[in-house]
């Protein structure tokens, strides 16, 4: 047969073109991959001639240098493929990767916030920042997180054309270019509309000065055109010590997480709740419910007076 050597580009470019990959979904199958490459050619192997006992043999490698049961099975998860694309594609006669069982993940509870945790993160965003545009901008940031539960790079690059109008649902591109509807609440709104006002009035200026507009909701004069994702990281943190909640517990994905809780708390559709965040699966929508679980035996545990019989001394004393 006569196959390259190795076929990483064409995979990746196919996952783009056919499969909507997102960018930094390429980026985690590059890394994996061209560790994966990099090992096979220190063996003196390539693809095309590697066996199922030689990826077995990197996965060994790779649990030798202490890399987590997560990272070993997304790895061997991109090696499969990598090798379904070359066997489709006939590059390879065979998919080697095919019955090679994984380490599996350990399934862990998501970290999240407390409502009064979230409501002081809230408020700090309204009175913290150098001027009172970037309060407006922060509050907006805030209200439409966890309003909507938005991945951060999804809040980060909202265009400004969804904002317009003062709508009641927001329209969210996510991973893949998959689209959903998120409803937003009154604050959310309302900051939506006061932020809107001074970001067009800011475009104004910038365009009478001869600069393009830009599409973006929260615009940027760095390479990306938007605010990025490392600043709005920063952001938080900077709220988590304006409000005296640890930074440590503060990052953009557990404000998804919390909107996710919160909402199941409060009497949620697990299904609806899967639709707000965009999961193609419900099995991944589904640990949130175990977070309930535990909060509400916790909750028993303390307060129920059963349970409080059970910790006092069986003597009576």
């Amino acid at each position: 047969m006569n196959a390259p050597r190795n076929w990483l580009d064409p995979f990746l470019e196919a996952q783009a073109a056919e499969l909507g990959a997102a960018d930094n979904t390429l980026s985690a199958y590059r890394r994996d991959l061209e560790d994966y490459l990099g090992w096979l050619a220190e063996q003196g192997l390539c693809p095309t001639a590697a066996t199922q006992q030689d990826i077995e043999c990197y996965l060994v490698h790779c649990d030798a240098q202490g890399l987590a049961r997560s990272t070993r099975a997304r790895r061997l998860s991109s090696i499969r493929q990598y090798y379904r694309f070359g066997f489709e594609e006939r590059l390879r006669a065979d998919n080697p990767a095919i019955r090679i069982a994984g380490p599996g993940r350990t399934q862990s509870l998501p970290k999240t916030l407390s409502e009064p945790e979230v409501d002081a993160l809230l408020e700090a965003a309204r009175s913290a920042g150098r001027s009172a545009r970037d309060r407006t901008r922060n509050t907006c940031l805030m209200e439409l997180l966890y309003a909507t539960g938005m991945r951060v790079t999804e809040l980060v690059s909202l265009p400004a054309a969804a904002a317009r109008g003062d709508p009641q649902m927001l329209l969210i591109r996510g991973k893949g270019g998959k689209e959903r509807m998120v409803p937003l609440s009154p604050p959310a709104r309302t900051a939506l509309t006061e932020w809107l006002d001074l970001r067009d009035a800011s475009e104004e200026i910038l365009q009478a000065e001869g600069k393009p507009p830009s599409p973006y909701l929260f615009p940027s004069r760095g390479k990306s055109g938007h605010l990025t994702r490392h600043r709005f990281y920063m952001l938080i943190k900077e709220l988590a010590v304006a409000c005296g909640v640890s930074p440590q517990k503060v990052t953009p994905h557990r404000l998804r997480h919390a909107f996710a809780t919160h909402l199941l708390a409060n009497g949620a559709d697990l299904r609806a709740i899967q639709t707000l965040l965009g999961h193609a699966d419900l099995a991944t929508t589904e640990i949130y419910t175990h977070v309930l679980e535990a909060r509400l035996h916790d909750l028993v545990m303390r307060h129920h007076p059963l349970a409080r019989l059970g910790d006092a001394d069986p003597q009576g004393n």
